[in-house]
Formats: structure tokens, sequence, C-alpha cells
């Protein structure tokens, strides 16, 4: 996502009114994708061309991210999770027919799996400035994530929930595992994006903060030491957004359907709603140490969903699907008080028959697929196809 623009749509004064009523929390989703040859597997430097085919009515919710073999879309904020299924549906079927006139594939992948020349830069003047500071830390073809927006009551509260969130998002980061193959080889990784995204000096675990006032200093700091250029290059796993009354929870690969999608949406606005009922029932967030945060998100990266995870409040390890049923566990009432538990454990069930994005694709590799196949399949399933 440009880290400058978080989405292009606000939440109407209707909704707002609707979710202040009912002390419920909305939720909107942006998703990256790459883009591809339309025969080969290769990345392909047509955003603009893409962009230029997609129809009047929708350009608000597509925008250029930081490569030219990128591009993004941000979903209207909903209260209801059906609606954002909707809503993302559409966008990933325009943006696909969209490619295809321009003459390449829409790919819902980490990183790029096939090898092929490095991508050039959006013609921005922020995104060179990033380059001119930072150099080449975004090397191949495109880094390709999910972000999640929940909305919040305020940002001190906000604050406080990103605290309680921190022992979570390893668990929701091995869910969303989707970039074991980089460059043509399969990396060992789950998600290699997770590896090659932490080059950035801003990106990782958020830290433990005491107030708002800290978050704004903690910014003020950053900017001045010469980390980021700018608020939007605060790449912690989590952090309050810039633009919107919302917790925005950042760390995952984009995920090849809808599915997987719409269970990180759900559990992302579930786990936020019972951590505010946490902060205002005054419950302190535990101080886990950052190199046992950072070791539990590196366990994530590698093993996704298929290995071992490691459990923050005992810091033993433990198989990452029982840390995910715990984690459903744990929001379920809130999960039900939005409407989202039958369908969550519909998506659940999914998730574990099919596999994450990353074994899916390991799948096909150990039966002898080539990555070019690997490819014709994440382009037929972020279509809906498969």
């Amino acid at each position: 996502m440009d880290p400058a623009a978080e989405g292009t749509t606000t939440i109407s004064p209707q909704l707002a009114e609707r979710a202040e009523r009912s002390d419920l929390h909305t939720l909107g989703i942006e998703e990256e994708y790459l883009l591809v040859d339309a025969v080969e597997p290769r990345a392909v430097e047509t955003v603009d061309e893409v962009i230029d085919q997609v129809p009047e009515q929708m350009r608000a919710s597509v925008q250029h991210e930081y490569l030219r073999s990128q591009i993004e879309v941000a979903s209207p904020p909903q209260l209801e999770l059906s609606s954002l299924y909707d809503s993302m549906r559409v966008l990933r079927t325009t943006l696909a027919d969209a490619a295809g006139r321009a003459g390449s594939r829409l790919v819902a992948v980490g990183v790029g799996p096939a090898s092929g020349p490095n991508s050039r830069l959006v013609d921005n003047p922020r995104y060179h400035r990033m380059r001119e500071r930072f150099g080449d830390l975004s090397p191949g073809q495109g880094s390709c994530g999910t972000h999640v927006h929940v909305s919040i009551p305020d940002d001190e509260t906000g604050v406080q929930v990103l605290n309680h969130l921190r022992v979570w998002l390893p668990t929701l980061q091995a869910a969303t595992a989707n970039s074991p193959v980089f460059g043509g080889h399969e990396t060992g990784y789950a998600s290699w994006r997770s590896v090659m995204w932490e080059r950035w000096p801003t990106v990782g675990p958020t830290p433990y903060l005491q107030s708002h006032e800290q978050y704004l200093t903690m910014i003020a700091d950053l900017q001045a030491s010469g980390a980021m250029l700018d608020e939007g290059m605060l790449y912690w796993y989590a952090r309050l957004s810039a633009s919107y009354p919302t917790v925005e929870i950042r760390m995952g690969d984009v995920m090849p359907t809808l599915d997987d999608a719409m269970l990180l949406a759900a559990l992302a606005r579930g786990l936020v709603a019972t951590l505010v009922q946490e902060v205002h029932a005054g419950a302190v967030a535990p101080d886990v140490p950052h190199p046992l945060l950072m070791a539990a998100h590196w366990r994530a990266a590698k093993d996704g969903l298929e290995g071992t995870g490691i459990d923050l409040a005992t810091r033993e390890p433990r198989p990452a699907w029982r840390l995910l049923r715990q984690l459903v566990d744990y929001v379920r009432p809130e999960l039900e008080r939005h409407g989202d538990a039958e369908l969550v454990t519909v998506l659940i069930d999914r998730l574990r028959t099919r596999g994450t994005g990353a074994a899916r694709q390991r799948a096909l590799l150990a039966k002898g697929t080539p990555v070019a196949g690997v490819v014709d399949w994440l382009a037929r399933t972020t279509r809906g196809e498969m």
C-alpha cells in the first residue's frame, strides 16, 4: 500500500452512526497484488495500463503501490462481513478483468515466485525519496501484503489495544503465509515476504507503549532519526491509522483466496473488539520481551500454520494450529456479537482442509509442478476459479 495514503474510501456518516449506536466495530481490508505476464510467470510493469482499464466508478478503490508490477485495492468500511466479502469479490474480479485487458494477470502472492528483472519504482516523488534514502530495500518484483482496519473508540484506547495485540499477531501472521517461492526457488520459509520486509528500519512488532502521547513522540523521534520519511513509513505490525479512527493490522501476506482474507478480517475484528473490552476493564497487557516477539514472528514466517509457533503466554513451542484455535476460542464472544461466528467456523475448517497459501504452493511443487504452474494456479485462485 502507498504508505502515505491509507486507502481512498471514507466511512459514511450513516455507517458511523450505526456503529456508534450498536457498539459494533467496522472493518475494512486492503490487498496488494502482483501483476504477471499473460503467459509467462514473470512479473510485468503494467500497473498504469491496468488502472486505465478499471471502470471509472471503481477507480477510487484502486491505486498504485511502490513498484510498477504491483497494484492495490481498498474496500469501503463495513459492519457486515458478508458485505465486505461482496465488496472484495467485485474488486478482485474487476481488477483481474482489467489486468487481462492490459495483457497481464492479477496474482495474490506475497512475493514474485518466478525469476525476472527487478521492477522499477512507480514515478512518484515520495517513492524516489524513499529509494534515495534507504537504497534497494525492496529487490525483486514486489512485496504484497494484507492490511485490516478495525474501528476503535479513541486513540488512547487504540494504543492500549496495540499493547495487547502483540502476543497474538504471530499466530495471525502464520495463518496468512503465502510466499514460499522467490526467484524460481523454494526458500524454506512459508512467508519469504516477511523476511524481505524486515529489511526496512521500522518494520517489526509494535513497541510496548504507555500512552498515545508516547506513540506520537515515538513517531517524531523516528522521523528525526531518519529511519522514516513520514508517519506513513511506520511499518509496525499493528499501528493506529493516520487517516481513520482504526487500528491497522498489517503483518500478513496477501492471501490467495477471499476465504482466507475474510477469515483474517473476522479474527482481526474479533480480537480488537475483545481487547477494547479488556482495556476498558483495566486489564494490563503482558510486556513480552522484544527478542521473544521477534522469535515468534520468525517462527511464523518459517513454518506458517503447518509447523510450530510460540505460545507467548507460556513461552513454550506449540503447534501453530493449536494457537490459532486458542485465538478463535478467545475471541468467540465478539465473533458471535458481530455475527461472524458461524462463517468463521466454516472458514477455519476450509483453511484446515486446504492449508495456507504457502502449504498449497508447496504441495504443487511436491507433485512436480513447475513454478510457472504455481503462478497459473495463483492467478486462477485470485480470480476465484479454484
